[in-house]
């Protein structure tokens, strides 16, 4: 019997579990979310859990559009709860995601922008649907830097380049542009997304656990950013996302239907680039 959760839907297959986060109305990352990550992590942690974790989304339009942008002190107080005042960020969190002593892959539909990226950045590996995934990092477009992990992991996948240009310019990339630019490992025609990962999956599964939790923690000690360096990107953007400038920016896109299941949401990355300029 798994665990159950308010935000997360989880079946167990063998030693695959499968996570589907349903928190609607779009899956915004906020307290009762986070809350349910916390406890997950937790969970997964323990000896015997599954080898492999899959995540997906419910909702077909958003895997995580980002955090409630209304609810930032929250969800914070949320995430220090997995390791202390301390750690009170969603990049220390998703490190958690990331040294879990089994393997992360998320499956990709809809849209995955700032922490939601951020979250699929963190999990081992990442496939996305051709045809129905977006994905971007909108903070800078805001008014702060992204805070949970995208310019740590974004800058060793893809390279300062092109990290600075899916940062810097804050918008939407489609499966196949991630793919190329190692956003993700592989986008996959939808109607073969499944089945794909669920292969993936089964055959992961079926290896010796110690040799799974060695290899991956051998990569990690390559390929992580350390504690400092995540704190440090999360403390930036807890000080700049309180300021004046993220405020009016945010109240123009809350005008415009921000948060809400619309045009401004669908297409984030063009509604901030049509945002009053800023100094």
């Amino acid at each position: 019997m798994t665990p159950s959760y308010e935000t997360i839907k989880t079946r167990l297959d063998g030693t695959v579990l499968s996570a589907t986060f349903s928190a609607p109305p779009m899956n915004l990352i906020g307290p009762e979310l986070v809350r349910d990550l916390v406890a997950m992590i937790e969970e997964v942690s323990r000896p015997a859990a599954p080898k492999v974790v899959i995540f997906d989304s419910a909702d077909p339009d958003f895997f995580f559009p980002h955090v409630d942008m209304t609810k930032v002190p929250e969800y914070t107080a949320e995430a220090a709860k997995a390791g202390g005042p301390g750690d009170a960020s969603l990049g220390m969190l998703y490190r958690r995601l990331s040294r879990l002593p089994a393997v992360t892959i998320a499956k990709l539909r809809g849209r995955a922008r700032g922490a939601g990226s951020e979250f699929l950045l963190a999990c081992d590996m990442r496939f996305a649907s051709r045809e129905n995934a977006i994905l971007g990092q909108p903070e800078v477009g805001i008014g702060a830097p992204p805070g949970a992990g995208a310019i740590q992991h974004l800058t060793r996948l893809m390279g300062r380049g092109r990290a600075l240009e899916a940062v810097l310019t804050s918008s939407d990339f489609d499966a196949d542009l991630a793919e190329r630019y190692g956003w993700v490992n592989r986008a996959v025609p939808d109607a073969e997304l499944d089945e794909f990962v669920a292969g993936i999956a089964a055959r992961i599964s079926g290896f010796p656990r110690d040799a799974l939790i060695a290899a991956k923690s051998a990569i990690n000690a390559v390929s992580l950013p350390n504690p400092a360096e995540v704190r440090a990107d999360a403390a930036l953007f807890q000080q700049l996302v309180r300021g004046e400038k993220v405020q009016q920016r945010t109240a123009e896109l809350f005008e415009q239907g921000f948060q809400t299941r619309g045009a401004t949401e669908l297409d984030l990355g063009d509604a901030l680039g049509r945002l009053k300029a800023a100094d």
